[in-house]
């Protein structure tokens, strides 16, 4: 964009475009553009709104305010929206505690009260204690944005490392505190993200950090050259030792862990958000190298533990479902691993170890499925759940006799068990206590055919005696990507869908890992256009069985969800009433080039390559709206501390559809402020969601009942 053009962006852009489509008087600002055209392979691409990447320039944020006056004039209109507004509010409002993590005599948890923006860290003296408040991030920050979480604890128990994070940002502060005294130490280590602390003695700790990045690029740079250093105790950050770093791949993620025993320190690399190599380092022989275990990055391994001097791995080498070996370092070729736990034809999802037992939960048709092994590999007992949902846990050092999980579903708040390991009793710990009636509600699990006959599950929560005339309105949802399962589980905003006569529907598509690797595998780079098949398979669906109508259809992702929505939204304008994507990846050519995004060129391929670059071309949502169009209803979100998915994708794809759309649809673009890639408190979550549902409604001419 031309120097002469930026210098009249600031007045333009508060000026409101007359020759603009209009509904219920509603105008845009103008959007100037720029004259950016890239060529990827003879191919040339135009990038008129290149400038909107540049989120703190003044000429940017002087767009987001006048986009953002638009949108909220918007939905201050809705004469509802207040209504909405409280009764999410009243839904959120009860208690959320999380499974209790034991430390020598203490046992650590978190609670929100209902309403607090964050939850707050509580310790105890053994299980019969009187809970104490150990960290309340509430008091950090006046709007509720500081975030903290336990993400280490040293030997002996005697000190834990916490994060600590601001206005949703990824970017964390470590700090530690003395636990008996509940006094914080003077240690902080800046520009981390992505990493635990590993402890060795009470001495210090492993971390994985970068270098400070350049002012002005803290929330856009790439995040590069990561290294893995030791902080000792008490020393400046400044004197952390170095214990690995690779300069010749700038673009790799490094982690650590410490086995129980501190005998063994393994290094995890990886070159984006699935495959690793694995290496270990003998702390016992005080070897300064690593030596490797798994190399290439094809598949992903990690270590559950280790059986004196092998280890208990993970894997899905050679087993696309994943499966238990034990590897002696010695001789780490797969030839000679030893099988523990066999694949199956389920997903294996977690494997753990506590109380000398292994623990295997398994997904089957995206539902848990969980089961109690001894070391070697023999089975003791299938563990039995209240439903079909997800159950989460089974974590705990060697000695311990019981363990904690949580068990949830859509119509199941979530229930902390106390799971006794030598008799497999499983006892309520910890009941969650809601302001809604689930009993009301019911569950059910529908499966379509997708473009090429892939079965695909769908999961249907709805209110008991629903009549399927197709006029329920719809909230679908979906991720499809990264191999994460979108799983059952309680969320109280939904129910305001649920109280008005709608449905809460969540596709199992491809590219999740609902179904094991080759799931994955069949939604990722070529093979994209699955998961956007899938979708709309999931909403034909859905109309065809008449629980709906394409005018009472609304459509959420968020992130690589976002990416969902705007791509069938572009593909299918004609299926969808309502449009919801959230912090999406809308600019496949340009994603790696911001944060961490060159870590997803595995999941999605990158522009720099000819084969992919017509690939994501073909579906890229900021590429594919084209004008004259009438798209749906839109209400894009996103927010100016997301340093994961750089709210430019959201900003240059609204800019986009304003000046493409063609039709009466709203195509609105909400900001959020001090927030990030997810809401960065309970208020904000709240305001957003009722927002949401407030624009659907008035989309649908529905008026909900309160």
């Amino acid at each position: 964009m031309n120097r002469k053009l930026l210098a009249v962006v600031g007045t333009i852009v508060l000026l409101f475009c007359l020759s603009c489509q209009k509904q219920e008087s509603l105008v845009y600002p103008v959007t100037p553009k720029g004259t950016q055209v890239d060529d990827y392979f003879g191919a040339k691409v135009a990038d008129p709104y290149r400038w909107l990447e540049d989120d703190q320039a003044p000429e940017v944020k002087k767009w987001v305010e006048a986009e953002n006056k638009v949108t909220f004039s918007y939905l201050e209109k809705i004469p509802f929206r207040e209504k909405v507004l409280q009764r999410v509010k009243a839904i959120f409002n009860y208690p959320r505690y999380s499974a209790p993590t034991k430390a020598g005599d203490y046992y650590f948890f978190s609670k929100n009260d209902g309403l607090q923006n964050q939850s707050v860290i509580y310790v105890q003296k053994g299980l019969e204690g009187r809970p104490e408040v150990f960290l309340d991030p509430n008091q950090m920050a006046p709007d509720g944005t500081v975030r903290v979480n336990l993400i280490g604890f040293s030997k002996n128990n005697r000190y834990v490392s916490y994060s600590r994070s601001e206005a949703g940002s990824d970017w964390q502060e470590v700090r530690v505190m003395d636990i008996a005294a509940k006094k914080e130490l003077a240690d902080q280590l800046r520009w981390v993200k992505f990493t635990g602390a590993s402890w060795q003695g009470d001495d210090g700790f492993y971390y994985g950090g970068f270098d400070a990045p350049a002012t002005g690029e803290e929330l856009k740079g790439l995040s590069q050259f990561q290294k893995i250093r030791f902080h000792k105790l008490g020393q400046p950050q400044e004197k952390d030792i170095l214990v690995y770093e690779d300069r010749e791949h700038p673009q790799r993620y490094k982690n650590v862990d410490i086995t129980e025993d501190e005998k063994y320190l393994f290094l995890t690399l990886s070159q984006g958000t699935h495959g690793n190599e694995l290496y270990y380092r003998d702390l016992g022989r005080r070897a300064r190298d690593f030596k490797p275990l798994i190399t290439g990055f094809e598949f992903d391994t990690s270590v559950i533990d280790n059986i004196g001097d092998k280890f208990l791995t993970l894997t899905n080498v050679e087993a696309a479902n994943r499966r238990v070996v034990l590897i002696d370092p010695r001789k780490p070729d797969k030839k000679d691993w030893q099988p523990i736990i066999p694949e199956k034809p389920e997903v294996l999802t977690e494997a753990s170890t506590v109380g000398g037992q292994l623990f295997c939960t398994y997904l089957k048709d995206a539902t848990t499925r969980a089961y109690q092994y001894d070391l070697q590999g023999n089975f003791v007992r299938e563990i039995s759940f209240p439903a079909l949902g997800t159950a989460r846990g089974f974590y705990g050092k060697r000695a311990e006799p019981f363990t904690f999980y949580t068990f949830t579903s859509f119509t199941y708040p979530p229930t902390i068990y106390k799971y006794d390991i030598p008799s497999g009793a499983s006892q309520v710990f910890r009941k969650t206590e809601v302001t809604v009636k689930p009993e009301d509600y019911e569950v059910q699990q529908v499966f379509t055919q997708s473009k090429d006959g892939t079965r695909v599950p769908m999961f249907l929560v709805y209110k008991k005696g629903l009549k399927r005339n197709g006029q329920a309105p719809v909230y679908l949802y979906a991720y499809g990507g990264f191999n994460a399962s979108s799983l059952p589980s309680f969320s109280p905003s939904i129910y305001v869908i649920l109280e008005n006569g709608g449905i809460y529907a969540v596709a199992n598509i491809r590219g999740g890992g609902e179904y094991g690797e080759t799931w994955h595998r069949a939604g990722m780079l070529l093979k994209k256009q699955n998961v956007f098949d899938d979708f709309i398979a999931a909403a034909e669906y859905l109309i065809r069985e008449k629980y709906t109508s394409s005018q009472r259809l609304a459509v959420s992702g968020a992130s690589n969800g976002g990416l969902l929505v705007g791509a069938v939204m572009t593909q299918r304008p004609d299926l969808f009433r309502v449009a919801f994507p959230a912090v999406g990846v809308m600019d496949m050519l340009r994603y790696h080039k911001f944060t961490v995004g060159w870590g997803w060129s595995v999941e999605y391929g990158s522009s720099d390559k000819e084969a992919d670059f017509k690939n994501l071309y073909s579906y890229s949502p900021l590429h594919n709206i084209k004008a004259d169009v009438s798209y749906p209803a839109t209400l894009v979100t996103t927010a100016d501390h997301d340093d994961r998915v750089v709210p430019a994708h959201s900003f240059k794809f609204i800019a986009t559809l304003q000046e493409k759309n063609k039709g009466p649809n709203p195509v609105l673009i909400r900001i959020e402020t001090r927030s990030g890639h997810g809401s960065s408190s309970t208020a904000k979550a709240i305001e957003e969601a009722a927002d949401k549902f407030s624009f659907m409604f008035h989309i649908m001419g529905i008026t909900p009942q309160y």
